[in-house]
């Protein structure tokens, strides 16, 4: 379980301060990888890519590993102080493919960065008017029935 990779090169100390504290807590739960992508919402490649500094993680997912590990109260908070301070530092990836490149904020789930619909604009005068004459239209079909009803 202890044989990580090394982290890369030139990360801020407050992302590989961060990261190791990661992986001491993944190593304690005893699980592995995979395992703790069954345990959690994250996949084993995600947990890879967090675990290796290559992503940092959303503050679920390191909320999620806490939880996995049995902790709670101060000491889960700890890690998510440490995931803000890694996160305020983690270095941004340059790249000739937006695709390829992190989005504004990378740890923000993918459904909560989804844009909001484009509101509608009011309808004109024309689209007023249909609208009226539909409603017009249902007032005389209701009273039509109604009368049939009433008057057998």
């Amino acid at each position: 379980m202890g044989a990580w990779q090394p982290l890369p090169d030139g990360l801020p100390s407050e992302v590989r301060h961060f990261v190791e504290q990661l992986r001491q807590l993944k190593d304690g739960t005893g699980l592995s990888l995979a395992a703790l992508g069954a345990r959690t919402a994250y996949s084993k490649s995600s947990w890879q890519r967090y675990l290796n500094a290559v992503q940092p993680p959303p503050r679920q997912a390191v909320a999620a590993l806490c939880r996995v590990a049995g902790l709670a109260g101060a000491e889960a908070e700890r890690h998510v102080v440490r995931w803000e301070l890694a996160v305020e530092a983690w270095p941004r990836q340059a790249s000739a493919n937006p695709a390829e490149a992190y989005e504004e904020d990378p740890t923000v789930p993918w459904w909560d960065r989804l844009e909001e619909p484009a509101p509608q604009p009011a309808p004109g005068p024309a689209g007023r008017l249909l609208l009226y004459a539909a409603l017009l239209l249902l007032a005389l079909l209701l009273a039509a029935v109604g009368g049939a009803v009433a008057f057998g």
